[in-house]
């Protein structure tokens, strides 16, 4: 963690007011907070009930790297981001928060969507889905 940016890859819940609160500061007129929420289906398919997410060990370098880099050359943002593994997850679970501050709000907007990007094309984590008719599903998600 630098003194701008927070990451965590945890088995933990998501509390998003511990991210949120993290990149507030008084030179911040904008803070983006995106929720990344487990949903009932995925890629057309229905009946999603849970997900887990397993991490590769390098994870959390992972997570840190693409948030310095991210905003490394704006020195007013802060970025807070953190998924969510090794828990069964159920719809309606919290399983990504990024929590950006900036001076304004496209500012803001612009960095949460290039983190999440980002994250979901870099962080080595996989995903299982469990469908409500008994079938299960790996996802190698980078």
């Amino acid at each position: 963690m630098s003194e701008r940016t927070l990451t965590d890859v945890t088995a933990d819940a998501l509390v998003v007011d511990r991210y949120r609160d993290f990149v507030a500061h008084s030179q911040a007129g904008a803070v983006v907070v995106f929720e990344g929420i487990v949903r009932d289906h995925d890629n057309g398919q229905t009946g999603v009930v849970e997900l887990e997410y397993e991490a590769h060990p390098s994870a959390a370098d992972v997570l840190r790297d693409v948030a310095w880099e991210v905003i490394a050359d704006q020195p007013d943002v802060y970025l807070a981001i953190a998924h969510r593994v090794d828990a069964t997850l159920a719809v309606g679970d919290c399983a990504l928060v990024c929590a950006v501050s900036a001076a304004h709000r496209s500012q803001a907007f612009e960095v949460s969507q290039r983190a999440i990007d980002l994250v979901k094309k870099r962080l080595p984590v996989w995903k299982r889905q469990a469908f409500t008719d008994g079938r299960e599903e790996w996802v190698n998600c980078p």
